[in-house]
């Protein structure tokens, strides 16, 4: 079911642009349209006026008698229907007070002509509603629009009063609605002709205009794609200077575009030297600092286990010595470790079985941590695809793993390790029942000394850069490692590109 709140896909610039364009053109088509209309209508409803006025004069006659002989002519009569000039369906009604005695119109078919040789229309007589409808019109002496019943239409009706008596006159509207429907569709159809072909000549010339924001866009999309996160610095693309002219709009942006991608190219190059000056110190000082802490931790294990007899003070001071030599010692191991991987530096890339790395580690961890419950989920025997890598560095993210898990959780805390395939993938699982990662610290928890609340905080061997180093490691190889987390289950979970793929089924081994 389609949802209600989901957003409308919004319109791309050519889009709106035609939209508009073509919405104006509409817009002063209907202005000029409903002006043309209404002023043709005047137009045809002046002429009707004009027209329904001489037929009222000649059917009542003038005002008053002129002079002399008047020819007769029985007013009392719709002989006036017949005249030159009447069109056919002309309306004719003699008034007496309120009442109309006498009403027809012309029909088409023409009768015998007149005693003085004008042509005479038989009149068809109007019904009762017919009438009253006509009663029903001002007496003003102006032109009123009726619409008389019995399907007789729209008629044009006047009153005027004459020596010949007084009359209703009428013209129908037929014709005049007819040519205004007939304007009206020729307006709507040319509109909609107009429409059709503006749009089609607006989207080509906009996207003709649009061609150099489109070749900017271009230039933006190839620099989203460099990988400027792992240390790139090189910025090649620029806007085509045809595209960069600053006299027009689309330029104005390609300009702004080019010098931005200049002070990014200035800020990475920057970063990039400062950020090789760094590595290089920590390497070299890590490198460096090795001798000393190797002569501190023989020292002061060569004076514990030396003839001299040391009070407890002093044996207690040398085994502290000797255990923050080791603490350092590994401290400065990881930073050179780390210094290295971000230098770049190639690692051995064989085919390695992680199964037995895994099984290693396990036994080495239950070994350092007797207080914790370990369990080992292995693949079955046909086994996991071996993957491309360095078996002592991915051996080393194992035991970090491990010993984060061992560090960070309460005695008798049960991990399980788990190998499984996932596709053209080897995934290696850490899974533990502890108190679990505070969701603050979840983001940066590969961070480099990274610190954790008292539930997971560190305890004394841990540097905070274990899970540093796995990170390291496992981008190294071209993999990816996550972590999730709630009270009582904790999984890191690292994903290794296979050599093959293969079916694996797993089976569930427990150590004690």
């Amino acid at each position: 079911m389609r949802l209600r709140g989901r957003a409308r896909r919004p319109w791309s610039l050519r889009t709106r642009l035609v939209v508009s364009a073509v919405a104006l053109i509409a817009v002063v088509a209907a202005v000029i349209g409903t002006v043309t209309t209404i002023a043709y209508r005047s137009y045809l409803y002046d002429r009707a006026d004009e027209q329904l006025t001489g037929i009222a004069q000649r059917a009542a006659g003038p005002p008053v008698a002129p002079p002399g002989p008047t020819p007769g002519r029985d007013r009392g009569r719709l002989v006036f229907l017949g005249d030159p000039g009447s069109p056919i369906g002309t309306l004719g009604a003699v008034v007496a007070g309120d009442e109309v005695t006498e009403a027809g119109y012309s029909t088409e078919v023409a009768g015998d002509g007149t005693a003085d040789g004008r042509p005479r229309f038989p009149v068809e007589k109007l019904d009762a509603a017919q009438k009253t409808a006509l009663a029903e019109v001002p007496r003003d002496g102006r032109a009123h629009t009726v619409e008389l019943p019995g399907g007789l239409g729209a008629y044009r009706v006047t009153y005027a009063e004459g020596i010949g008596g007084a009359f209703l006159t009428g013209i129908p509207l037929a014709e005049v609605e007819n040519a205004l429907s007939t304007l009206v569709l020729v307006e709507l159809s040319l509109t909609g002709a107009s429409l059709a072909a503006a749009s089609l000549a607006g989207t080509v010339l906009v996207r003709i205009a649009l061609r150099p924001l489109r070749r900017v866009a271009v230039t933006a999309a190839q620099v989203a794609r460099l990988p400027l996160r792992s240390g790139e610095v090189a910025l090649p693309q620029r806007v085509p200077e045809a595209e960069a002219d600053p006299r027009t709009e689309v330029g104005q942006v390609g300009a702004a575009l080019n010098r931005m991608l200049d002070h990014v190219h200035e800020a990475l190059d920057a970063r990039q030297r400062s950020e090789t000056r760094v590595r290089r110190f920590v390497a070299d000082a890590s490198h460096e600092l090795r001798t000393p802490l190797a002569s501190i931790r023989g020292y002061a294990e060569l004076t514990r286990r030396g003839r001299e007899e040391c009070g407890p003070d002093t044996r207690h001071a040398l085994g502290r010595i000797e255990s923050e030599a080791t603490r350092m010692t590994g401290l400065v191991e990881d930073l050179l470790l780390l210094a290295r991987l971000d230098a770049g530096r190639p690692l051995a890339h064989e085919s390695t079985d992680l199964v037995p790395l895994v099984v290693d580690a396990v036994g080495d961890a239950r070994a350092a941590g007797p207080d914790h419950h370990w369990r080992l989920e292995l693949p079955a025997e046909d086994g996991p695809p071996p993957v491309r890598g360095d078996a002592a560095r991915l051996q080393q993210v194992l035991l970090n793993l491990l010993a984060n898990a061992r560090t960070h959780t309460p005695p008798g805390t049960t991990v399980t390790a788990r190998v499984r395939t996932e596709g053209t993938a080897v995934v290696v699982e850490v899974q533990d029942d502890g108190p679990g990662i505070p969701p603050e610290l979840l983001p940066a928890v590969f961070e480099r000394f990274a610190r954790g609340d008292a539930s997971r905080s560190r305890q004394a061997g841990s540097t905070g850069l274990g899970l540093a180093i796995v990170r390291a490691v496992v981008t190294s190889h071209g993999g990816e490692v996550t972590v999730a987390s709630a009270p009582g289950r904790t999984v890191f979970s690292v994903t290794l590109p296979a050599e093959a793929h293969s079916q694996a089924h797993h089976r569930l081994i427990t150590q004690p």
